[in-house]
């Protein structure tokens, strides 16, 4: 990706100007046009060699117009010529026939939003050459280890806005990247993994370094031996953790509690705001401003995202109020939105681990699926290194295991928390949710069955 490359992520001024052209092409009640650009680099590794690398531009708008309480939406990419106003007439002729949506709320107005530092050069001039020197380093940790390295870099600039005919007009860029690697042993029985991700590529650990753990890995999983399924006492690694946090983001609306339909719903009827749901150690916060999560500072309609404390030392705080559901309940709305932080202590998984007498180390989690919402229980499986700890150390690897465990159970039965660190959440190993999580101790960690699946 070259500088001529990330200057075409759009500029404030640039959509600004062209939100303005589109909105000037409305004739009915209001509209809304939503600018995304995006300006990413890839490269992906696998058998200890490049497979694919990329450079990607791409520009998308999104219109909507409004016709009383009926409303439709035309994207397009094409923003020259006549691109703007075939699209505004298009959204028109379709809202003109929509059904009415009676939960529809009236345009935003100009909002007020703090800016977000969350734009890197350094993420956003990754250039092709750079991309392929951290997977070289990468590869040359597996190969003298005689080891198959695979894995995933991403990195992304990216500018968003929001406008309408009510006046608001707001804007963020941002950065991010990520790294990722698994490392197998030849005959694949051994399996190991690391990554790091952050708006600064300066602040993810060099690929070497993330191959060297997962090396170590890989060398220390093999001859693994099962392990009876049951409650077991276990140490999550940071990502692990955040595999199981980024799903209570999905869990925490406040119409859902209210109508019944959730685990913060109150036996009886409303929600359980006020009441105690996780260990008292436990808080999870969400904030654009913070400097480890950095996120973009309105939602997608273009309302403020701010500082919000979902659980405060175990009690539920907060649940996100969408505007309609905030001004039925007599409520300030609450976007879902800036990350998700959840407080920790001191030490390293290695401290965590020398507390253990007896338990299970778990790198990460994979293959997660929802077992039951109403209750937030989720199955899935360890994956790429897990170990039996016995008296502080770690003495063996062990088959991978199937778990039926909730993230909320996860929380109330924490045992040691360690420093909260910025994690690689998503399953894929790209760019996903912004989550900050310490490792964790748990006790009673549910396991249902062994895998044999490396």
């Amino acid at each position: 990706m070259t500088q001529e490359a990330v200057e075409q992520v759009v500029s404030e001024a640039a959509a600004r100007e062209l939100c303005q052209r589109v909105l000037s092409q409305a004739t009915v009640d209001g509209a809304e046009v939503r600018v995304e650009s995006v300006v990413e680099g890839n490269a992906r590794f696998a058998g200890n060699r490049i497979t694919t690398a990329a450079d990607v531009i791409d520009a998308v708008v999104t219109v909507t117009a409004r016709v009383g309480q009926r409303s439709a939406a035309v994207t397009f990419n094409t923003v020259d010529d006549d691109g703007p106003a075939n699209a505004v007439a298009r959204a028109e002729q379709l809202a003109r026939i929509a059904p009415e949506d009676p939960e529809m709320m009236p345009l935003l107005p100009q909002q007020s939003t703090a800016p977000v530092p969350a734009f890197f050069d350094e993420t956003a001039n990754l250039d092709s050459a750079a991309r392929t020197d951290a997977v070289a380093s990468a590869i040359a940790r597996a190969e003298t280890a005689e080891l198959v390295a695979s894995g995933f870099l991403q990195h992304r600039a990216r500018a968003f806005a929001v406008a309408n005919t009510a006046g608001l007009f707001v804007y963020h860029r941002s950065t991010e990247a990520s790294f990722t690697t698994t490392v197998r042993t030849a005959d694949g029985q051994g399996s190991g993994w690391a990554g790091g991700t952050h708006n600064d590529w300066q602040r993810i650990a060099p690929a070497a370094e993330l191959a060297d753990r997962a090396v170590d890995k890989a060398r220390g999983s093999t001859d693994t031996v099962g392990i009876e399924p049951g409650s077991h006492t276990v140490v999550l690694e940071p990502t692990a953790v955040g595999n199981l946090t980024q799903l209570l983001a999905f869990a925490m609306d406040a119409r859902d509690a209210d109508e019944g339909r959730s685990f913060f719903s109150k036996r009886g009827g409303g929600n359980r705001i006020g009441e105690r749901v996780a260990d008292e150690r436990v808080t999870i916060l969400s904030d654009p401003q913070d400097p480890d999560l950095l996120e973009q500072p309105f939602a997608s309609e273009g309302l403020p995202v701010s500082r919000t404390v979902w659980i405060e030392n175990g009690v539920l705080r907060n649940l996100a109020y969408s505007r309609y559901w905030a001004a039925k309940q007599g409520k300030q709305p609450v976007p879902i939105g800036g990350g998700i932080k959840v407080s920790g202590g001191t030490g390293s998984v290695t401290d965590l681990v020398a507390t253990v007498e007896r338990g299970l180390l778990v790198t990460r989690f994979w293959y997660i699926r929802a077992v039951d919402r109403r209750t937030l229980l989720f199955t899935g499986l360890t994956r790429d290194g897990t170990f039996l700890i016995e008296n502080g150390q770690i003495t063996r690897a062990v088959k991978n295991l199937r778990f039926n465990e909730s993230p909320i159970a996860m929380f109330n039965n924490v045992v040691t928390m360690g420093a909260p660190v910025r994690v690689v959440a998503s399953e894929s190993g790209g760019l996903g949710a912004t989550v900050v999580v310490p490792p964790i101790v748990v006790r009673g960690f549910r396991f249902t069955a062994v895998s044999d699946a490396v």
